[in-house]
């Protein structure tokens, strides 16, 4: 999360964001963004879905995210300004397409909370296993929905906190995990890549890489701090690309000696695989300084994700995309949306019902969708609006890359599984429905909206 200080107020003159922001200060503020405890969220499940290769996984899924990074990159050299997947097909193909793009990442808004509502639920029912996971989910969603309503500041500053616990935890866990290994019989150090021959193929493991698009989502938020760095249109771009780069070979990193330490794909829990590998590691000991990290991280992303789409919900509503009369009112004592906070929290309560392997490939589904929005973007900005770039090195940069990244994107999308793109193009129809009716018959554009987390 983004930290502004708190100036005196400007005149509208002279008002404007202060351009401060340097490389490193982007590229660890993506990192930040991504959370470095991702990478366990769907541990157990990608590493059943391909026979022990997720670290294998993680490299697929880097090197797709890496061609989508550099369209990003792209993007943001021709408009240095706050941006998203939503904004860039906007700005491409207009109002109506930029629309569906953003009702496509709205379905990554809405499951993102749920998502860590269920995985407070799965983890501490592991530490105090008296108490039911339902009564654990509720519990949490009462809460992030309160602290929501009566507004998070004083929360919101403890995001570095739980992050920086997090950074010592892997600190904590590599080392263990090293001393373990170092007292164990000699190990396969291809196993992680290699696996263990229950699930052979390439489409057992792009179909792992698939699901672990999840744990990209976010690189792209380097680029909403466009308007406060130095340099935006060197330095932004080289972010991206540095933050994609340096997550994914963390995730792989983390997923390699995971597999070190517990070899094989098969647990008791496979939603919670991540507890068995942190006690074979550490004992009792490093799983519960995980289950700590990891559900505090949980709980802050909750918090914030909650907030971004109840914020959302609320712009719509306030261009009339949505009724107005319910999603454009705020609390008169909070200041807050409390109708759209309330609203996002019912829609959680199907963490109750959903499992989590349905429910991380959906939020991937969303994200496949927007990154494959951004790669055309790309082609349609650069190449087919400025003739200029038809070079062959235009063509090369403009053309290929974004063709690649395209590739694979959709590649990854029909790795998913046939649930999640039954509900997901299910839900992209009701978008097109819905924008039908906003437009009269398509006969209008639609109201601009914008789908950030800044809204």
């Amino acid at each position: 999360m983004a930290t502004r200080d708190h100036t005196p107020p400007c005149t509208p003159d002279t008002a404007q964001l202060r351009r401060v922001l340097g490389l490193p200060a982007l590229v660890f503020f993506g990192l930040v963004y991504m959370v470095p405890l991702t990478i366990f969220t769907t541990y157990g499940i990608v590493t059943e879905l391909t026979g022990g290769r997720t670290a294998g996984a993680y490299l697929v899924t880097l090197v797709a995210m890496l061609f989508t990074a550099t369209s990003y990159s792209f993007m943001v050299k021709r408009f240095p300004v706050a941006g998203s997947a939503y904004s860039y097909t906007n700005l491409a193909f207009g109002p109506n397409i930029g629309f569906l793009a953003g009702w496509s990442l709205l379905l990554d808004y809405l499951f993102i909370p749920m998502i860590n509502y269920l995985l407070i639920g799965l983890f501490l029912n592991i530490a105090f296993p008296s108490i039911p996971v339902w009564t654990l989910i509720v519990g949490s969603i009462a809460l992030v929905t309160v602290l929501n309503v009566i507004g998070i500041h004083s929360v919101a500053k403890a995001s570095n906190l739980i992050v920086g616990a997090q950074i010592v935890f892997i600190g904590v866990f590599a080392a263990m995990s090293f001393k373990t290994l170092g007292g164990a019989a000699p190990v396969d150090l291809l196993s992680p890549l290699l696996g263990d021959g229950t699930q052979p193929g390439f489409g057992h493991l792009m179909a792992g890489a698939a699901v672990l698009c999840l744990s990209f989502l976010g690189f792209d938020a380097v680029s909403t701090l466009a308007e406060e760095t130095r340099d935006p249109q060197r330095n932004v771009p080289r972010a991206i690309i540095l933050t994609t780069l340096g997550a994914g070979l963390l995730f792989t990193a983390l997923a390699y000696i995971s597999q070190l330490v517990l070899p094989g794909s098969h647990f008791a829990n496979t939603d919670a695989a991540a507890n068995e590998v942190m006690f074979k590691a550490g004992g009792q000991f490093l799983a519960n300084f995980f289950t700590a990290a990891f559900v505090a991280g949980s709980l802050g992303s909750a918090l914030a994700s909650q907030a971004a789409v109840s914020r959302i919900l609320y712009t719509m509503g306030r261009d009339k995309v949505l009724p107005e009369r319910w999603f454009a009112r705020l609390s008169p004592r909070y200041g807050t949306p409390v109708f759209a906070t309330l609203l996002v929290s019912a829609f959680s309560l199907l963490a109750l019902v959903i499992d989590l392997a349905t429910l991380a490939s959906l939020i991937s589904f969303g994200a496949l969708v927007a990154f494959s929005a951004v790669n055309l973007a790309v082609i349609r900005t650069h190449l087919v609006d400025q003739a200029h770039n038809r070079t062959p090195s235009g063509l090369l940069r403009y053309g290929l890359v974004p063709l690649v990244g395209m590739s694979l994107t959709l590649w990854l999308w029909t790795s998913l599984s046939a649930l999640t793109l039954t509900i997901g193009l299910v839900w992209f129809t009701l978008g097109l429905v819905y924008l039908g009716v906003l437009t009269g018959g398509f006969r209008r554009p639609v109201k601009l909206v914008q789908f950030s987390e800044a809204s």
